[in-house]
């Protein structure tokens, strides 16, 4: 029975221990067997999430990404950010700390845990040439707003020294809790912006997840010109389904890319969608036309 690949699983996985390479044989993509890549004009940093590509051996996802122009493969842990560097890619948003996507810095039965694997994990990231590490706030579990808002604060208050100090900034993910992630209490922009309020320092923004906010709120573009200051990382995913951002779904990235290249944003941008292709080559083409279709 095959079991439906989401962010949940491959959280859950990383929890306690970085994530492990992936060693199953599987058709290498070769940039020779399709159109030549146009040049990118750089105004997009562009990334790719680990997780979406999980078939794929990592090695040739470097070698793919490496030829597409993409500067970064993401949602990755300290086992293999020497396997990037080999390849000359950087990871813009690192995971291998916390307690997944539920358990999160809402619930104060958990803080000592979480700044425990966080005080861990920073010096590493830090020491590898990076400096974003992913966090979330966990779900509601019958909180109000503001007693997740009042929770999150102090716990990640006791993270902000050492994050300051090794320059690695905390960024927590915003996801839907209509669809993917029930009962996700970072859900909306605002509560997010609100908090990056509170714990007060430039080490702790938001990851904004565009498939997650046309959910939640919709309104793209007016709430990330209106949030950018507090935005750390963008990423991607057709809506519905999370699948490939073509003319299929509902949100035209396009004009989506050219809004956040007008704040002046300078960090990456990390494609998030599930492919459809059966096959690695199929995935991985889709990878490419994604990135052109971004390449404002």
């Amino acid at each position: 029975m095959s079991q439906k690949l989401t962010r949940r699983s491959a959280a859950k996985k990383l929890v306690g221990s970085a994530a492990l390479l992936t060693t199953l044989p599987s058709a290498v993509y070769s940039m020779e067997n399709t159109a030549a890549q146009p040049k990118l004009k750089g105004n997009i940093n562009h990334s790719v999430c680990r997780w979406c590509y999980d078939k794929v051996p990592f090695e040739d996802l470097c070698k793919a990404a490496k030829e597409m122009g993409i500067k970064s493969i993401e949602l990755t842990g300290p086992d293999e950010w020497p396997v990037l560097k080999k390849y000359g890619l950087t990871s813009a948003m690192p995971w291998g700390a916390g307690l997944g996507i539920e358990k999160g810095f809402n619930d104060p039965q958990y803080h000592d845990e979480l700044v425990k694997s966080y005080e861990a994990v920073i010096p590493k990231v830090a020491a590898a040439g990076l400096d974003k590490i992913i966090c979330f706030s966990g779900n509601r579990n019958g909180k109000t707003e503001e007693q997740g808002l009042a929770n999150c604060a102090v716990g990640l208050k006791r993270l902000m020294p050492i994050a300051e100090k090794h320059k690695v900034t905390l960024v927590m993910e915003l996801l839907n809790s209509k669809v993917d992630h029930k009962d996700y209490q970072c859900d909306h922009t605002a509560w997010g912006v609100e908090l990056c309020k509170r714990v007060g320092s430039e080490r702790f923004k938001l990851l904004y997840d565009i498939y997650h906010m046309q959910i939640m709120e919709g309104d793209i573009i007016r709430t990330l010109r209106d949030s950018i200051h507090y935005i750390a990382h963008f990423h991607t995913g057709g809506n519905p389904g999370r699948h490939e951002i073509d003319e299929t779904q509902e949100i035209y990235y396009p004009a989506v890319m050219k809004a956040i290249v007008a704040t002046g944003y300078k960090g990456f941008v990390g494609q998030e969608f599930i492919p459809t292709a059966a096959d690695n080559a199929g995935k991985l083409a889709a990878l490419k036309k994604a990135v052109l279709l971004c390449d404002v």
